[in-house]
């Protein structure tokens, strides 16, 4: 498994963002992909981009995990909870009002790096990781705007 955030290259207008393959959602399970989401969310709770996410208010932060949760099920091919709540993605246009900076992703990325290994252990196939990884790495990519 190669769990490398690569470096943005700002200046590529043309990034390609490949979804994961659904092989990881069926693998995981809607269940455990949850924890994982929510997970990933605790591990930012303690770094240094919690500034981000509204941390001291639990309901809102709780709200936080499940629209992530949603938004990454229905880019995994699962079912389409994140348009069914809250529509379009629109992705940039949500995350326009935050300062995103290479630093911040890759904290960010960090956060899910030791996540997923964790998931090797439970069996889920390193195919299957790697997939879903890279995305990450380069969907990231497009959010950065500083």
């Amino acid at each position: 498994m190669n769990l490398i955030i690569t470096e943005a290259n700002l200046k590529s207008p043309n990034l390609t963002v490949i979804k994961p393959s659904p092989d990881f959602l069926i693998e995981v399970g809607e269940e455990r992909f949850r924890k994982l989401v929510n997970d990933h969310y605790e591990l930012i709770r303690g770094s240094d981009i919690s500034f981000m996410f509204p941390i001291e208010y639990e309901d809102e932060f709780e709200k936080v995990k499940k629209h992530a949760a949603d938004f990454l099920i229905q880019i995994c091919g699962g079912v389409n909870y994140y348009a069914q709540t809250r529509g379009d993605s629109r992705m940039l246009s949500r995350h326009a009002r935050f300062r995103i900076e290479e630093k911040g992703r890759k904290t960010w990325l960090e956060c899910y790096a030791t996540l997923l290994k964790e998931l090797e252990k439970e069996n889920i196939s390193t195919k299957s990781i790697q997939s879903f990884w890279n995305y990450l790495d380069s969907f990231s990519m497009v959010l950065i705007n500083t």
